[in-house]
């Protein structure tokens, strides 16, 4: 299994589904979504261009990583929406889309007399999606941020100090910045269908610092559940029904749950099952272990059993990450490796599942969308587009003649003054 160079239909899904791109930095991967799956996405860009380009790191020959990654895939026009022709052109364009994102702040296309009440008269079926950070309403739609507030918005985030006392940003992987875009896809491909079976377009909005506080909804419901008497909403049978904090913030004090050191890194033993601790203990011909800490049936993690702990922290360190690994498969209980964002490439069922995109196809190395489709995953996308790169043969797939093009790149209308 792993990419594909031949575009068969199955691998492209969204083949067809026309969408307009206007984005500035990261919230755009919410079409990137769209085009791996075989979406047309013209991303349309100021004269200016997107300085997404050059923002953040790293930079590779001259465009970011951000940019090779987020615009895969992907055409880019240049218009300059200021300007009426152009305006002219882009309505022209809205015609024969099935779905316009708006990958900034909220009313920004309003602004220019394209929003969504606009452009439904042109198009009643067009799918209007306006992504950002903080979304349409509420006391903070209006305010500038970039991708690590909405997280730390959402309590993602504990702040770390220094040796030196200062406050630091621990390392963290981006959710909100992420999931956002990913969510507005999922959303993006309901209201299609919707349009196709009704005719009748929608207008919908995502916001990224939603996204980050909804992918952590078990602890946020956790908390909320805990504001209810203590008789009514309960810990778990297997801790005496102490309620315990949520989701990792739960995992500190466990033992059958915990990382352990083996001879060559780290594995992460999750037995909390009596029948998978049980099959552990017979494993390692420990069932005095069994015998003495039982547990469970579910959910036990033995929390501060420190002797059981020893116990463990001893055995794990008398074999490799991959013996434990053959051992877990071999008796059928749960243990997983522990990488890094560095490491984890070379583990074989990342490398299975996850094989890069070619330096020579997308600018560098890069990991697919995993969907697979009829065991394939989708074909390798084209680079990331130049700014406007893709001007004139936009402008005249809509009917627009050579002539009509050198006057709007004479005026600026499309691209930088001529």
């Amino acid at each position: 299994m792993g990419t594909t160079d031949t575009p068969h239909a199955a691998n492209r899904p969204l083949a067809g589904l026309k969408v307009l791109e206007n984005s500035l930095l990261g919230p755009g991967l919410v079409a990137t979504f769209l085009s791996d799956l075989g979406a047309d996405v013209i991303k349309v860009e100021p004269p200016a261009g997107d300085y997404v380009r050059q923002m953040t790191w790293p930079i590779v020959e001259g465009n970011s990583l951000l940019h090779l990654h987020t615009h895969r895939g992907k055409r880019s026009i240049c218009l300059d929406l200021k300007q009426e022709s152009a305006l002219e052109a882009y309505r022209e364009m809205v015609r024969e889309a099935d779905v316009v994102v708006e990958a900034m702040r909220p009313g920004s296309l309003a602004k220019l007399g394209i929003g969504f009440d606009d452009l439904v008269e042109i198009n009643p079926r067009i799918v209007f999606c306006t992504i950002s950070g903080y979304g349409a309403s509420g006391p903070y739609r209006d305010m500038p941020s970039h991708g690590i507030a909405y997280d730390t918005w959402a309590g993602l985030i504990d702040p770390v100090v220094d040796d030196e006392g200062f406050t630091r940003i621990p390392v963290i992987p981006n959710i909100g910045i992420n999931v956002g875009p990913m969510i507005g896809a999922l959303g993006i491909l309901a209201a299609v269908i919707s349009a196709r079976e009704t005719g009748k377009g929608t207008w919908l909005e995502v916001a990224q610092s939603d996204a980050a506080a909804y992918m952590d909804w078990y602890r946020i419901e956790t908390y909320k559940a805990y504001e209810r008497p203590a008789d009514v909403v309960t810990g778990n049978a297997s801790d005496d029904y102490e309620r315990r904090e949520p989701g990792l913030a739960g995992m500190w004090e466990g033992v059958r749950y915990q990382i352990y050191e083996a001879s060559d890194g780290h594995v992460l033993f999750m037995a909390s099952e009596q029948a998978f601790w049980r099959n552990f203990c017979e494993g390692v011909d420990r069932m005095d272990m069994f015998e003495k800490w039982p547990g469970s049936k579910y959910a036990d993690h033995a929390r501060h059993n420190t002797e059981m702990q020893a116990e463990l922290k001893a055995i794990f360190a008398t074999r490799t990450c991959q013996e434990w690994l053959d051992f877990a498969n071999e008796v059928n209980t749960p243990i997983a490796p522990v990488n890094t964002p560095k490491t984890a490439p070379d583990d074989p069922q990342f490398a299975h599942r996850l094989p890069f995109y070619r330096i020579e196809d997308v600018g560098a190395e890069q990991l697919p969308l995993p969907v697979y489709i009829e065991g394939q995953l989708p074909p390798t996308p084209t680079m990331a587009p130049g700014m406007g790169e893709h001007t004139d043969e936009v402008l005249a797939g809509i009917g627009l003649s050579v002539e009509a093009i050198a006057e709007m790149r004479a005026s600026g209308a499309a691209g930088p003054r001529s």
